[in-house]
């Protein structure tokens, strides 16, 4: 979607340098980081299952993403049910009066919400705006995710925090993590400085949650190397990056064992025991820091043999030399020309190999057992609510009047004489324009007739038919004529003496004597 202005900004005299402003962009995308966790807040009165109006989703997801990136490492990510189990005590701390299930049940309808499961990529779209050089406003569309789901080397599922969600977590707009580390840590120290350690927690957790940040900016060019080395500039821009990063890493360790060794013995020191549980709280925080930072170092001294493995393996290996395949005149023309057995068979190997070996899904022992040792739920005694069923008048669909029917049976009603059906219709046309189809159906129906249910029925005669073998093309029928007659049935209680006198006469003779 484009706008063009009728007066373009240079005519107009505006400032150029505002035709493109990097600083609005970077706020809009991130307020659109935002809005999944605003959507929760709308949304929860659609919850159909549980009165959502007690809970605080928007502060569920941020304490979602919280326990998502702290547990986050540099190589795996963090188990969903290790998350789900934290996030269910924040969740009951807001509304202790309800079940444990339903605190389950929300906090995993968040983070499938920061999942975004209903999307297929998974992924969350935005729009904002920009102006072009040319003075035209576009509106272009920004995709993001929050929380994404990986697997590692063994197969197993782990949640991982974007980048995108680091920069909600600790409220930042895209700003350069290096200079948000280093301001961290020195507002950190100050605060530690004046003694106070509640303050200084919060930016302690700022400061992880940067530190983190920093590990997924370096370890996404990594990846990057591992898919394809070319779209790494390694000659000159990722050297002075990693080299940078090692100097920056080695300022950070230093900085923070400084502060944790001075937050140590003021634990140490400590008399008030919420004093002394803040300070033990922020010695473990900046730990975990150093203890990222230091595995951090560790892939910085590592990314240059990574890459010239990985330079070995895309680029100077022998790639196997396969020619051309013809799939039309090597296959199809050929396979066209056998007989279908033994067409199959190539056409199978064609496919089989071509589309590759299927990727299947390894069950994991720590989730395996427990899932086959888990006992079956018990059924509940009663079952649900019976709605009441919304009943629709059903339109009338008889095709026949009374009347017509009553003009059929007239007709096929022939005790002691035989007709054919074909003068039968022609006679029931004249009659009616609609009555030869209901003289036919009638006359079908007679020609097996079912006379012992007939006779239990307490029927007084049946309809018989059968073929004329003539054809029959009359009233707009056609195929084999029948005759018809109509047989007397006698009393299904006439007792022993019709019993024997049907056995030694035959009993076709008596049951339809006329």
């Amino acid at each position: 979607m484009v706008f063009k202005d009728a007066t373009r900004a240079g005519e107009a005299g505006a400032d150029e340098g505002l035709l493109h402003d990097e600083g609005l962009i970077r706020r809009a995308k991130a307020l659109a980081c935002t809005a999944p966790l605003h959507d929760l807040d709308a949304n929860k009165g659609l919850l159909e299952w549980a009165d959502a109006k007690a809970y605080q989703m928007a502060e569920i997801a941020l304490h979602t993403i919280d326990q998502v990136a702290i547990a986050m490492d540099f190589d795996t990510g963090a188990s969903r049910r290790h998350v789900l189990g934290r996030v269910q005590r924040f969740v009951a701390r807001q509304t202790p009066e309800q079940s444990r299930e339903e605190h389950a049940r929300v906090a995993g309808w968040v983070l499938d919400s920061l999942i975004n499961v209903g999307d297929v990529e998974r992924a969350f779209r935005r729009s904002y705006g920009a102006v072009d050089a040319d003075g035209v406003y576009q509106v272009l569309s920004f995709p993001f995710k929050l929380i994404m789901e990986r697997r590692d080397s063994a197969g197993v599922l782990y949640l991982h925090a974007s980048h995108e969600a680091l920069n909600v977590l600790v409220g930042a707009l895209d700003t350069d993590v290096e200079s948000a580390q280093e301001a961290a840590e020195v507002k950190l120290a100050n605060l530690i400085r004046r003694g106070r350690l509640t303050d200084a927690k919060q930016v302690a957790d700022q400061a992880r949650i940067r530190t983190i940040q920093y590990g997924e900016l370096i370890n996404a060019q990594l990846e990057a190397t591992r898919r394809n080395i070319l779209l790494v500039d390694w000659m000159e821009e990722f050297p002075a990056v990693l080299d940078e990063a090692l100097d920056h890493v080695e300022e950070r360790v230093r900085a923070e064992r400084a502060i944790a060794r001075n937050m140590a013995e003021a634990r140490d020191e400590a008399v008030n025991p919420v004093r002394k549980r803040h300070a033990a709280e922020l010695v473990e925080i900046v730990e975990d820091c150093i203890r990222r930072h230091i595995r951090l170092q560790e892939r910085l001294l590592e990314a240059r043999s990574e890459f010239r493995a990985e330079q070995d393996r895309q680029l100077f290996s022998v790639r196997p030399r396969r020619a051309a395949f013809d799939l039309f005149g090597q296959l199809l023309r050929p396979a066209l020309e056998l007989p279908v057995a033994d067409a199959v068979g190539a056409v199978d190997c064609f496919f089989s190999k071509s589309t590759g070996s299927s990727v299947q899904d390894l069950p994991y022992l720590a989730t395996l057992v427990p899932a086959l040792l888990r006992p079956a739920p018990e059924p509940s005694r009663f079952a649900g609510q019976v709605e009441e069923p919304e009943l629709e008048l059903l339109e009338e669909t008889t095709r026949f009047t009374t009347e017509q029917w009553k003009m059929a049976e007239r007709l096929l009603y022939l005790p002691g004489e035989v007709r054919s059906l074909s003068s039968l219709l022609e006679e029931a046309a004249r009659l009616d324009e609609d009555l030869p189809s209901l003289v036919a159906l009638l006359a079908v129906h007679a020609f097996s007739p079912d006379a012992g249910a007939a006779r239990r029925r307490g029927q007084a005669h049946v309809r018989l038919a059968m073929q004329a073998g003539i054809a029959l093309n009359s009233a707009g029928f056609a195929g084999d004529d029948l005759w018809l007659t109509t047989a007397h049935l006698p009393s299904a209680t006439n007792g022993p003496e019709q019993a024997d006198r049907s056995h030694g006469r035959g009993r076709d003779s008596d049951l339809f004597s006329g």
